[in-house]
This record gives structure tokens, sequence and C-alpha cells, in this order.
């Protein structure tokens, strides 16, 4: 703490008195937020997410499964050259796999909150921003997933049993949810502990990390015959930017937090009179 007094004027004439006070946190001492958490915009945003699940959900109950004599008819020519590999592809293991790396994601997020105690002290925080993220994420994702009704790559190949291809799962391709949400897991992973720890050497570990599940579960979910290139991409983009978005809404500014730390009062001590000036300052 660093104290700083100035009288510009004494005795018979108005003194201005500046005492500006530095104060320098780090987590050690404080766990100075770098989120914050606003009733009305957390409202409005689980509200999207709430609504757009359930219109996914309804939007979902109107999808027609294929018949046997679709599924016969169906020609993967007709699949553009950058995704028509994928028809060739069909593994249940790897499928399941898949569900293993993503979860294997949230498990890194969760750890990192309970292990450290800046996120473990700030859990309710980072807990509503990630609900928000996958409410979100997921409930746009499923109404495009309804709308567009795209076959899956093993409708088409031979390989798979028939009783897979009838089901409405079957024609929900576009885009990849497992693609969302592990990027946006990760991308919410990276972001958060990069605020929570902005020195951390561990920060390129936390990155790859995550970021190498969510590339791995992509991988699967095309070894698994399930989603096309242009599905998987389009997912990793979408929950990318919803996994950098939320955060970023909920990030405390440095100039709005020092306006709100800026303390004026007026000061005397009988002889003079002047201003008292206390600037806080919290670096994290």
């Amino acid at each position: 703490m660093m104290d700083f007094q100035k009288f510009l004027c004494r005795n018979t004439f108005l003194g201005l008195v500046f005492f500006s006070q530095f104060s320098i946190f780090s987590h050690s001492t404080l766990a100075q937020s770098p989120y914050t958490l606003k009733t009305g915009r957390e409202l409005t945003l689980l509200g999207a997410g709430v609504v757009s699940l359930g219109v996914s959900a309804a939007l979902n109950s109107t999808i027609d499964p294929l018949t046997k004599a679709e599924v016969a008819a169906l020609d993967r020519s007709n699949i553009n050259a950058f995704d028509q590999k994928a028809t060739f592809h069909w593994s249940t293991s790897a499928g399941r796999l898949s569900d293993v790396t993503l979860t294997g994601n949230v498990a890194v997020l969760g750890l990192l909150t309970i292990g450290t105690k800046p996120m473990r002290q700030d859990i309710k925080t980072v807990a509503v921003m990630y609900i928000e993220t996958i409410a979100l994420s997921n409930g746009i994702e499923r109404t495009i997933k309804a709308i567009t009704q795209r076959n899956r790559p093993f409708v088409y190949n031979a390989a798979a049993p028939l009783d897979e291809k009838l089901t409405r799962d079957a024609r929900q391709s576009f885009f990849s949810g497992h693609a969302t949400n592990a990027f946006a897991t990760a991308v919410f992973t990276g972001e958060v502990f990069r605020h929570y720890f902005p020195h951390s050497r561990l920060k390129p570990v936390v990155w790859v990390g995550a970021l190498g599940l969510a590339t791995a579960t992509c991988v699967l979910r095309y070894e698994g015959g399930l989603h096309y290139p242009t599905d998987l991409l389009a997912g990793a983009a979408f929950g990318s930017l919803v996994g950098w978005g939320i955060p970023k809404l909920h990030e405390i500014k440095n100039q709005s937090e020092l306006g709100r730390r800026l303390d004026l009062q007026p000061w005397s001590n009988g002889s003079a009179n002047g201003i008292y000036m206390r600037l806080a300052v919290f670096s994290r």
C-alpha cells in the first residue's frame, strides 16, 4: 500500500488534497474475479438457451425417419467430394470413445475449477457461465440439425446396421453436437484459465490439452461414420465462438472496474480543506 498526499493551499486558501492509495492485490492475497454476473443478462442468456432447447425438441419430434426404400435408394455419389469419404466409415467403438474424450474435456474444466483456489472461490460465476455456454450452443445446434435433416454418413454404408439407419438421429448430421460441445468446452476452459491465471506457465498446457481432446472427439466422430468433415468444422467453429463469447461478455473491463473503485470524499483538518481520493487497482 502506497499513500501520497499533496496540499495545494494552506490556512486562508482552499487546499486541494489528492490522497491516492494504490492497492496491488494478487490472487494469493485476494481472489478478485475477472468476471461479473448481472441478473438481467444471466436471465436473458439462460432464457435464450432454454427457449432454443425447447424449439429444437419440438422440431425434432417432426422429423420423419428414413424408410427402407429411401435407404436403399441413397447414392453416395451425390455427396460432395470433400465429404464423400466419410460414407465409407463405420465404427461403434469410435463413437463410444468420442463420448469419453468429450467427457474428458468437461472433466478438465471441473478439475481446474475445484482444484485451484481462485476458480473454486468463484465457482458460482464459472458454473453459470458454463451452463449458459452449453445451453446456447446445444439449443442452436440441435435446432439447425432438426431443420437441415442431413443424413449421417453411415446411412450410405452397407456395413452399418439397418436399424441404426431408420432412426430420427440418423437424419441429424449437420452440424456436429459433439464437435460443438467439445470445442465450446475447450475454448471456455482455456479462456477462463487464462483470465484467472494470466501469468501462469500452464496456460499452453491447458490450451493444448483441452483442444487436443476436442480434436480427438472430432476425429473419432469421423471414424465412426457419424459426421462429415463439414459437420465437424461447422460444429468446431460455432462451439469455439460460443466458448469464447460467453466469458467475453462477463469479463470485467479495466476501465469500468477502476471507475467503480475510485473513491472521492471531502477532506478537512480544521486549517485546510481538500479532496480525499482513493484508487484501488487490482492486478490479475
